[in-house]
Formats: C-alpha cells, sequence, structure tokens
C-alpha cells in the first residue's frame, strides 16, 4: 500500500486552496478555535465531514452484510452543515 503524506498550509480569511482543476476550498470565517470552510466541487463528488463520511460507511458496510441495497443520494452535498 502506498503511503500517504498530508500537505500543511497556512491560509487566512478569504484565501483558497485548490484541488486538481475543479475543487476549491475556501477559508470563510475564523472563531477561536472554529474555521469555516466554503467547499465548490462538482456535484458528482461527494464532500462529508468526516464524521459523516464515517457514518455513511458503517451503514452501507452494514447493508452489504445483510444483503439489502439502497440507492446512492441525489444530492452528496449538504451545502448547509454546520
Amino acid at each position: 500500500m502506498e503511503e500517504e503524506t498530508m500537505l500543511v498550509l497556512s491560509r487566512q480569511r478569504d484565501e483558497s486552496i485548490i484541488i486538481g482543476d475543479n475543487i476549491v476550498i475556501t477559508i470563510v470565517d475564523i472563531r477561536g478555535d472554529k474555521v469555516r470552510l466554503g467547499i465548490q466541487a462538482p456535484t458528482e463528488i461527494p464532500v462529508h465531514r468526516q464524521e459523516v463520511y464515517d457514518a455513511i460507511q458503517r451503514e452501507n458496510n452494514a447493508l452489504k452484510e445483510s444483503g439489502e441495497h439502497r440507492p446512492p443520494s441525489d444530492n452528496p452535498i449538504s451545502y448547509h452543515e454546520e
């Protein structure tokens, strides 16, 4: 398995990071120890908070084990997630 590395960047409010050609992450606000991010990505690329992604994976694994099938979500991006 290939070892992954982490790129660590410093950004200020209203500055962005570009991933590939079509994902833009912008620092929207910084309050104390919380940073608010704005994420622009094509709708076919799911974007989730880590804990939401983990819950989806657990549910998908449970469905696989039970033999059930659930169609993927029509809108994987939540624009108002806090």
